[in-house]
């Protein structure tokens, strides 16, 4: 199945391709929530006057939130609110690489996110590769960049992350 896969000219079209703009809203409760599920105790994620004291303007986002983004009906995807024509990801045949795998996500933070804050995000396909794995099988590599601007238009966060096919 995996061993003929090529990357074709529609799929290499999909490279450097933007998504439309999607709103992130960053609320207290979420901070609180995303907070305390992950398991940070430190009082800044819980306490406005804590936060401040560290030198936060309000709740500060914990590392890898970025808010939640904001569902539209017609609009978003049903499970993760993005946008439905958000098309920069690759699509592949059933039974074109059947298996799909978390291949890392970095994040690069430029200021501060904290509650109250409304972000806008742009996704787009980095760059798309093959490897071939030692069994022989190929792996379709997709890597995505996703920037986060503030609303003062503040570049605060890009995020990279692979997607692996194989």
């Amino acid at each position: 199945m995996g061993e003929t896969f090529e990357i074709t000219e529609e799929m290499k079209a999909k490279v450097g391709k933007e998504s439309p703009p999607w709103t992130y809203e960053v609320s207290r409760s979420a901070v609180r929530a995303f907070a305390r599920g992950t398991g940070y105790t430190d009082p800044i994620y819980y306490d406005i006057d804590a936060a401040k004291a560290a030198g936060y303007r309000d709740l500060p986002a914990p590392p890898t939130f970025h808010g939640t983004p904001v569902y539209i009906p017609g609009k978003s995807e049903e499970t993760y609110s993005t946008p439905l024509e958000c098309d920069v990801t690759i699509t592949l045949e059933p039974g074109q690489l059947p298996n799909i795998m978390d291949g890392g996500t970095e994040y690069e933070y430029f200021d501060q996110i904290c509650a109250g804050d409304t972000l806008t995000s742009v996704a787009k396909m980095a760059s798309l590769d093959t490897k071939i794995t030692s069994s022989g099988k190929t792996m379709l590599i997709q890597s995505l960049e996703f920037t986060f601007t503030n609303q003062d238009g503040n570049v605060v966060l890009i995020e990279r992350l692979k997607v692996i096919n194989h």
